[in-house]
């Protein structure tokens, strides 16, 4: 059975990383992205060059009408999907929450939390063998900011992803007779681009002397717990939340 992987946010960062190493463990991959195509097409062709299969898929995760679309794009080019990575999100400014708007709220828990259960509610559809599918894995991209709350910087993203906890928990349990494992991964301080988009671009390198192995961490590292987490290596491995955080 051909393995087929969708992976939210693909573009850069831990989902450029997941999608790479995917493609080298054999996956197709569809390599969404919100907005930033150039970033999508690169991760694409680099995994075409090495003789894999991918496709760029754009869609707003926060948009329902969008990910129906991207699911049946991917169904069409790549066949029926048996991996999905909720690695799609936001951060925010840095701000305490008695400055934070309803709209900023708002934009977080439709990206973070909904998204990741409306992509998540399309790949049970296909997956399950309630629904005459042959099963598959999920893993939701949580952060270690779900345990420490993250005060005074981004309270909205800690508890947007503490839902996600919750979420991987029961709907692992709601799936798994039905061939199908749920597993969330909780990076800590990893080098990516995200933290310019919360206004520190350098804040993988401020914060990594302050983890216990003294360094922040990479997208791969994150990219090759996502890997075994998906790899039949897992396969009595579901509900885990899985800390890749240095010790932090």
């Amino acid at each position: 059975m051909d393995q087929v992987l969708l992976i939210t946010g693909g573009g850069r960062g831990i989902g450029a990383a997941t999608a790479l190493l995917a493609a080298k463990r054999g996956y197709a991959v569809a390599v969404n992205y919100a907005s930033n195509s150039l970033a999508a097409d690169e991760v694409v062709r680099t995994i075409r060059a090495g003789g894999g299969t991918a496709m760029a898929v754009q869609a707003d995760v926060g948009d329902e009408a969008q990910v129906l679309a991207m699911f049946a794009k991917v169904d069409a080019k790549l066949g029926r999907l048996t991996a999905l990575v909720n690695n799609a999100g936001v951060v925010d400014v840095q701000a305490r929450v008695d400055e934070m708007s309803v709209a900023r709220l708002e934009r977080m828990f439709r990206i973070n939390v909904i998204g990741s259960f409306v992509c998540a509610r399309e790949a049970v559809k296909r997956m399950s063998t309630k629904h005459g599918g042959e099963g598959g894995a999920i893993v939701n991209i949580s952060s270690g900011a779900a345990r420490i709350g993250s005060p005074g910087q981004y309270v909205d993203y800690a508890a947007s992803k503490a839902a996600i906890d919750t979420f991987t928990i029961g709907l692992a349990k709601e799936v798994a007779d039905e061939g199908i494992r749920v597993n969330a991964v909780r990076p800590g301080v990893i080098d990516t681009d995200i933290h310019a988009s919360g206004g520190q671009p350098g804040r993988a390198a401020e914060m990594g002397p302050g983890v216990p192995m003294k360094r922040s961490g990479t997208a791969e590292e994150i990219a090759g717990a996502v890997l075994w987490l998906l790899s039949p290596e897992a396969s009595y491995t579901t509900m885990a939340l899985l800390d890749v955080t240095g010790g932090r």
